[in-house]
């Protein structure tokens, strides 16, 4: 029994020091990114810095590839696009802003593509939309009426 605890022990000792918060710098010493690594591997929460100091993207890592929801940011500091990854490609709907951080366009993606509604804004009104597949322009509207014609608003949650 005294074996088994001790090996235990050493296993969780093993796992423990396999997993630590790592920070890199740009040349100017100000913070380039910071986050965790478990075996080699970028895991959990991490946060980019532009050379300003400024916030350039923070997001999930799971088995060093993007995951769950990230948030893009300007050089200034204003967002710039924000959506879902899953193993490391941008899929689910991703929303895309102007310069005063109004919606400028959201769109679907999945592996990286366009793939469902692409939806355009101007001052926070709906403009146009179009459809694709696979990263293929399908159909456009150019006016609300003409959209909801032909589709089904609850496909947009």
């Amino acid at each position: 029994m005294k074996k088994i605890i001790v090996l235990f022990f050493l296993c969780s000792l093993s796992v423990t020091a396999q997993k630590s918060y790592k920070r890199s710098y740009h040349d100017n010493g100000k913070l380039q990114s910071e986050g965790w690594v478990e075996n080699n591997q970028k895991v959990k929460y991490w946060k980019y810095y532009y050379d300003n100091g400024n916030l350039e993207k923070e997001g999930h890592y799971k088995a060093n590839k993007e995951a769950n929801y990230w948030r893009f940011y300007t050089q200034s500091g204003n967002i710039q696009k924000e959506g879902h990854f899953e193993n490391g490609k941008k899929s689910d709907w991703w929303l895309f802003y102007d310069s005063m951080e109004k919606i400028n366009h959201k769109c679907q993606l999945k592996d990286n593509l366009k793939n469902g509604y692409c939806l355009m804004y101007k001052n926070e009104k709906l403009i146009s939309a179009v459809r694709y597949k696979a990263g293929k322009r399908l159909k456009e509207w150019t006016t609300l009426a003409s959209f909801k014609k032909e589709n089904n608003l609850s496909d947009l949650k």
